[in-house]
């Protein structure tokens, strides 16, 4: 049994060095582009922000369809959410994404409600 405890702990390691490894990179690709980190983004003031998208549910907010996308660039996750919309071509998993807006909170969670945005080239 504790050789496969002993598996089981490397393959994990190995896991989440490569995860680490990810977001490190995302983090430098987008510093290099000039784009804000989304950890240090402030909130209620007009940023810019890129990353890509890990998430893109349909989800009804008080009756009315609202997308929503969960946008990671290596420092941190912002909720994207577009009101009254159930689809947005080009916003898939996945995909690099530019966007400008004020960031709130709702729920405890960071959102950007309506961005403007522009698609990238796919990650």
């Amino acid at each position: 049994m504790g050789e496969v405890t002993s598996r089981l702990r490397r393959s994990i390691s190995k896991w989440a060095n490569a995860e680490d490894q990810h977001a490190r990179d995302l983090r430098k690709t987008y510093a290099d582009i000039g784009a804000t980190p989304i950890a240090e983004a402030p909130d209620r003031e007009r940023v810019h922000l890129q990353g890509t998208l890990r998430t893109v549910t349909l989800r009804p907010r008080g009756g009315v369809p609202a997308l929503e996308a969960e946008l990671f660039d290596g420092s941190g996750v912002i909720l994207l959410v577009w009101l009254g919309r159930r689809r947005i071509t080009g916003i898939s998993p996945g995909r690099s994404i530019a966007v400008e807006g004020r960031i709130g909170v709702h729920d405890k969670h960071r959102v950007m409600f309506n961005p403007r945005y522009e698609l990238k080239h796919a990650s």
